[in-house]
């Protein structure tokens, strides 16, 4: 049994504080509310921070760790249809790819839930609907992160839930692949 320090204090503060900050928006919070639009912006403080980090903070929290590369995600893909397990230390390819889209995802929501507070879009149905478009998108996303995080903890024997609220990542068999 190995077990690793992957994710530092900020990155799990970070995905909780996201994930309250989205759920409360999206479920407990009226869309018309000022609460709605500040909890926006905490989400929008939330990715700006994150982006920092991912420049200058530890070492699996930082994008280069996690390089969108769509080859290796064919090659993740193609391990687990032939029933390889690779275990990676950090995130793997095809994690990489979700937390770029759900990065760029919530951009995208607050730049046009921004816009339509603003003058020039007040009222924009256009604004509005790219609004709901990517909070759907963000929504059909998630869904999709959860499934496969419990899928790959499943698959590989890797709690990947435990890891992001402890930080340690245990390995009872073999060990991660270094990327």
């Amino acid at each position: 049994m190995k077990r690793i320090k992957v994710w530092d204090p900020l990155v799990r503060i970070f995905h909780w504080s996201l994930v309250v900050g989205f759920a409360a928006n999206i479920f407990l919070i009226d869309d018309d509310s000022d609460l709605h639009q500040w909890v926006g912006y905490a989400i929008v403080a939330l990715i700006g921070l994150r982006i920092i980090w991912g420049i200058v903070g530890a070492r699996h929290a930082r994008f280069s760790d996690f390089p969108l590369d769509p080859n290796a995600a064919i090659t993740q893909l193609s391990e687990i249809a032939t029933g390889r397990k690779r275990i990676h230390l950090g995130h793997t390819p095809l994690g990489a790819m979700m937390i770029y889209n759900l990065l760029g995802t919530i951009i995208l929501i607050g730049v046009s839930g921004y816009l339509m507070t603003t003058n020039m879009f007040w009222g924009a149905e256009w604004v509005e609907e790219l609004h709901e478009f990517f909070v759907g998108w963000a929504q059909v996303s998630i869904v999709l992160h959860v499934a496969a995080v419990i899928w790959e903890s499943r698959r590989t024997g890797v709690n990947l839930p435990r890891a992001m609220v402890t930080g340690y990542k245990t390995f009872s068999n073999g060990g991660p692949h270094q990327s």
